[in-house]
């Protein structure tokens, strides 16, 4: 015979204290069945929402553990402290952990100091610091890293000094935010001495258990120049090859472009303030075909590695096979 007393089911045929009475909601059951199904749950996330999902059945806790293999003092506990807290009650609660050996003060002290250097050098090192507080060097590194400082690191930074600074962003960024109709958009560089070297003797490839292999001596097979303008929506580039870097290579590119590129079609180059994007007779050329348009960058490195990238590792043999090869890799 069983009684409910004050929300509580008590068997009389069942020693020991009764059961609550656990009943879920439908946010609750939703919750937890997308748990105990989720891949990618944690084991013991699936394990308490399935126990819950069972208990909720009106099984007692006897049937619940027999059912999921583990005890009644597990099953006792997680369905008191879902009746407690609820979904957040299956979250595991955290833990003070090992007391901090390292008092307050003398944490501080390493992250106040780390900012300042000793005199003569240009850094503290964790050793260096250790040393002067008198900690360990892991401890230091420990506490620096928590911190996120990281005194052996410098980062390069140069300020604009373009008194049109501003104008001269605002006039690049808007081509991107707001790209003009019945246009292409051409970002330019040039990669000026290109130099083509050639390796006295051949090397060996890259193996397993030995590192590829050049010898540090080589021949030189000039320098090259090659232009490049990179389409950033369809990721072509239109490159050219030119023995020196003056005016009159500039010119042929542009018209390579204003050949290669159809006449319906406005044509906006983002370039830098190099001088030859600005020489006289490029601009009366400019001039003469209107549907170019110039935007200069307010700095001189708006593309710094855009070369780099088309540059084959190669072996030319050869002022002319560096030229080949730089112009298929353009492509």
């Amino acid at each position: 015979m069983s009684l409910i007393i004050h929300g509580l089911v008590y068997d009389r045929r069942m020693a020991g204290r009764p059961k609550a009475n656990l009943e879920l909601t439908e946010t609750q059951r939703q919750e937890l069945e997308a748990m105990a199904r989720a891949g990618t749950s944690e084991k013991r996330m699936v394990f308490r929402a399935r126990l819950i999902l069972e208990c909720a059945t009106g099984a007692d806790n006897v049937q619940v553990a027999k059912t999921l293999g583990t005890s009644l003092q597990t099953v006792t506990f997680w369905r008191g402290r879902f009746l407690r807290e609820g979904m957040g009650g299956l979250a595991e609660l955290a833990r003070s952990g090992r007391p901090e050996r390292i008092k307050p003060s003398l944490k501080g002290r390493i992250l106040s100091e780390a900012v300042r250097p000793p005199g003569g050098t240009g850094r503290w090192s964790t050793r260096s610091m250790a040393k002067h507080v008198g900690v360990s060097k892991a401890t230091v590194q420990r506490v620096w890293s928590t911190n996120d400082i990281k005194p052996h690191r410098t980062r390069i930074f140069k300020l604009s000094c373009d008194e049109q600074f501003e104008a001269k962003f605002w006039d690049v960024i808007g081509v991107y935010l707001d790209p003009p109709d019945n246009a292409v958009v051409l970002c330019c560089d040039e990669k000026s001495q290109c130099q083509a070297l050639q390796r006295s003797q051949p090397g060996l490839p890259l193996g397993q258990g030995h590192f590829r292999t050049v010898t540090h001596d080589y021949y030189r097979h000039g320098t090259v120049t090659l232009f490049a303008a990179l389409d950033y929506l369809s990721g072509k580039v239109i490159s050219q090859v030119a023995p020196r870097h003056r005016h009159n290579e500039w010119l042929k590119f542009l018209k390579k472009l204003d050949s290669e590129i159809t006449e319906d079609l406005s044509i906006h180059l983002i370039v830098d303030n190099y001088s030859t994007h600005k020489h006289q007779k490029v601009r009366r050329w400019l001039e003469r075909h209107p549907r170019f348009h110039l935007h200069f960058t307010p700095h001189q490195r708006f593309m710094d590695e855009h070369g780099r990238t088309v540059l084959p590792r190669s072996k030319p043999t050869s002022h002319i096979a560096w030229q080949l090869r730089i112009g298929y890799r353009a492509r």
